[in-house]
């Protein structure tokens, strides 16, 4: 069997650009298990290749790993009095923004992996 070269399907993209969103998509994924500092790390480079980003393809996977980190983020200052003050509601709420935030990387990686468009 041949491999697939996933840079065919996008003009001027090497498989280097591909491992380095499949890296951040991971990062992403795994970063509430590292207190969310891996996050904060791959944001940082989003907002370095969104800069050079001109392919839509990737320029939307940047804009929506940005957007759930953010989202997330709003989530947790908006519930941590929660959290603070009742700690179990507080907790059940964190597990339910850390669900959320594992499955918006997951969702977004498989549609990143199949050459589709960020989801909305």
């Amino acid at each position: 069997m041949s491999e697939t070269n996933y840079a065919d399907f996008v003009a001027g993209k090497t498989p280097q650009d591909r491992t380095i969103m499949h890296v951040l998509y991971g990062m992403h994924t795994i970063s509430p298990f590292t207190f969310w500092s891996l996050s904060v790390v791959a944001l940082i480079v989003n907002y370095i290749k969104k800069a050079d980003e001109s392919e839509p393809l990737y320029l939307g996977h940047h804009h929506f790993m940005i957007r759930t980190f953010w989202w997330t983020l709003l989530w947790l200052v908006v519930t941590s009095p929660l959290y603070l003050l009742l700690f179990l509601p507080g907790m059940i709420a964190w597990l339910v923004i850390g669900a959320w935030y594992i499955y918006r990387c997951i969702r977004g990686w498989l549609r990143f992996n199949d050459n589709e468009a960020a989801p909305s």
